[in-house]
């Protein structure tokens, strides 16, 4: 089948992280534009203003309206920097996923840490310390396969940790908006018993994205519902969990830990290094923190360049796109 030639512009130093190689992945008569997060190059805001598509991460009232796209794709799952009030009334919006694979190694990398002591047995023993030589009572080590994973979110990321975790042994909880029957899942609940939920797993995995729903969803109640021994991890949005009341359960060891990748703080243009959240989590010893690194692998690039590729050349085709979230196409 033809395809219609169309003006694509990837925006911004995110969107450039996707660019190379993806002439491969199109057709040749599509046109394609790099242009810089500030639209400030020459000719650049026209481009912008006149593209099909648009591969960016943000769209606010400070920037040009692109009023020809027809899609406006973000090459990645989160799209709350996009205003979709800006977006033209032709155009669809759409996102990537392809983190799920990463993200789950992520997590039970974090989770395996805290069972099997390889850096500490490794330096220990470089000093001749035989701290965890077996047959010593005291060198015994827990099992992550006999621990229970809850999972807040049953989206891709928490399908495809429950599918590592049952690898592991381990048993799946989840607690969604909808109810969920999954050969994966153990047991289920809904929100509205998220205490119950948060009370019944030795780790908890919230991969939830922001919206106005989930903002603080998990607050003071429902952290102290955990058991004290159990770890939080947070792989979705950092504000999902309320900043203070994290930090104030960690410091008081209400739990027995974290593991941070998303934050509440992030560098910027004019401040290219910070602190993650307005609270000393670097201070605390029961906390594992990672610069949001947990979806970023060369494998998570390339699924998302065939999202996008494939998403092109539907709307070159006239087809239906997939991974829609607004627009005509929803």
């Amino acid at each position: 089948m033809n395809t219609a030639p169309l003006k694509i512009v990837f925006h911004g130093q995110n969107a450039a992280n996707f660019r190379q190689g993806f002439e491969q992945l199109v057709a040749p008569e599509h046109q394609i534009l790099d242009l810089s997060d500030a639209l400030d190059q020459p000719g650049e805001r026209a481009h912008y203003e006149t593209a099909d598509v648009v591969i960016g991460i943000k769209l606010n009232d400070s920037m040009p309206v692109p009023s020809k796209a027809r899609l406006f794709h973000a090459p990645a799952a989160g799209t709350d920097a996009v205003n979709t009030t800006l977006l033209p009334a032709q155009c669809t919006l759409a996102n990537c996923f392809g983190h799920e694979n990463a993200i789950a190694e992520y997590v039970i990398a974090a989770l395996l840490m805290r069972h099997v002591p390889l850096a500490r047995a490794d330096q220990d023993l470089r000093q001749q310390r035989w701290t965890y030589w077996a047959g010593r009572p005291t060198a015994l080590r827990t099992e992550l396969g006999s621990q229970t994973i809850g999972l807040l979110g049953f989206g891709h990321i928490a399908q495809t940790v429950a599918l590592r975790a049952k690898a592991m042994g381990m048993r799946v909880h989840v607690a969604n908006r909808s109810p969920v029957s999954h050969p994966m899942v153990d047991q289920s609940w809904t929100l509205d018993a998220l205490q119950d939920f948060m009370a019944s797993a030795d780790a908890v995995v919230v991969s939830l994205p922001l919206t106005n729903n989930t903002l603080g969803l998990v607050d003071a109640k429902a952290i102290s519902a955990m058991r004290p021994d159990a770890v939080l991890m947070n792989v979705g949005r950092g504000a999902v969990i309320e900043e203070k009341a994290l930090y104030d359960a960690l410091a008081s060891r209400q739990i027995g830990g974290a593991v941070i990748d998303t934050w509440y703080q992030y560098p910027t243009p004019a401040q290219a290094e910070c602190a993650p959240s307005q609270y000393d989590f670097s201070a605390l010893d029961n906390v594992l923190m990672t610069p949001h690194m947990s979806g970023w692998t060369s494998g998570t690039v390339r699924r998302r360049q065939e999202t996008l590729a494939d998403n092109i050349a539907r709307l070159s085709r006239g087809e239906a796109l997939i991974n829609v979230l607004h627009g005509p196409g929803r």
